[in-house]
């Protein structure tokens, strides 16, 4: 199992990099970060530095999305920094959440994720491609290599993921829920032709090593809100028992009263007091080393590829030392 690390633009941005330097050291192979143009500091700036200074993270975002930049230019920013430091990127995409609700947009639509998808892989890798009827490729790449991963949870983006991504990035880490989504990936792909085993599966969710579970809650309750908005769309698309998406993924929101941006993916987000303790136990991993172990290994088997961990806590620098000195070396490889 590879391990990443997921970090806020935050400034001042060369904390970021050392963070993700002491992730290499600590045995992390990604480094990522979110995308959000308004809420935090520019990433594929920030993504050069981090990639001078460490030897083999590979970066990417988690995620970016058609729109607030578009597909040529994110596979020429992508190709730019693979031709600069060797191939180290992932592009992790999806329909948009924060980046577009905060400028006032819906997100994308599944349609316009899936050309994206094509058009960015193919540019990036130096292949001719067609965007609204005009044929483009960039001819200065050489060698290029990009994976694209999907950020999803509902059966169509499942499918998708399954259909056209190289990998399947879940924002949650409940075996049960992982299982299912695993298997609605997997199948499509077969459907599709694809060997099942060739989409990677990237599993994410905040980690917090310690023994004080009530403070490591409410350290990560902000998660459980910024997955209820994806699920909250899934309910209204799909409706709350349609038995198409699981109600141990939906049934959580019914208490959600609107959210507010402005306190997105951060601790002590007023926007989460719907969020129940049981949901943060599920989604997230918390407690001792053993607890963490524990459940990784569950995730594991079910085919989980890397557990990507979201660091919005104040024990950044403690989980990242944890999980290198006691975690990574016994789940790696």
């Amino acid at each position: 199992m590879d391990f990443g690390l997921v970090l806020q633009t935050d400034p001042p941005a060369s904390a970021v990099v050392e963070l993700m330097r002491t992730a290499e050291r600590s045995g992390f192979r990604y480094g990522w970060t979110f995308d959000s143009a308004v809420l935090w500091q520019e990433p594929f700036v920030i993504y050069s530095r981090i990639l001078e200074h460490t030897e083999r993270l590979v970066v990417g975002p988690m995620v970016t999305n058609p729109s607030t930049r578009s597909p040529e230019v994110t596979a020429s920013t992508f190709a730019t920094l693979n031709d600069m430091y060797g191939n180290r990127t992932v592009c992790g995409i999806g329909r948009g959440d924060s980046a577009m609700r905060v400028a006032g947009r819906k997100p994308n639509t599944l349609a316009r994720l899936s050309e994206a998808m094509r058009v960015i892989r193919d540019l990036a890798e130096g292949r001719e491609t067609v965007i609204d009827g005009t044929a483009l490729r960039l001819p200065w790449v050489r060698d290029g290599r990009l994976p694209v991963w999907i950020a999803a949870y509902g059966p169509k983006a499942l499918a998708l993921a399954g259909r056209e991504a190289d990998g399947f990035i879940l924002q949650l880490a409940d075996p049960h829920l992982t299982e299912w989504m695993i298997k609605s990936v997997r199948d499509a792909a077969a459907e599709a032709g694809r060997d099942p085993a060739s989409v990677t599966i990237c599993v994410a969710a905040p980690a917090y090593v310690g023994d004080d579970l009530g403070h490591a809650r409410d350290q990560c309750r902000w998660f459980g809100g910024m997955v209820g908005n994806h699920v909250a769309d899934l309910v209204t698309r799909y409706g709350e028992h349609s038995g198409l998406v699981p109600e141990a993924l939906t049934d959580y929101v019914t208490r959600r009263q609107g959210y507010d941006y402005s306190h997105h993916g951060r601790a002590g987000n007023p926007s989460t007091d719907f969020v129940p303790d049981e949901i943060i136990d599920r989604f997230c991993l918390l407690g001792p080393v053993a607890a963490h172990r524990e459940r990784l290994e569950r995730l594991r088997e079910l085919g989980v590829d890397q557990f990507a961990v979201y660091a919005m806590h104040d024990a950044k620098e403690e989980t990242i030392r944890a999980y290198g000195e006691h975690i990574i070396p016994a789940l790696a490889g």
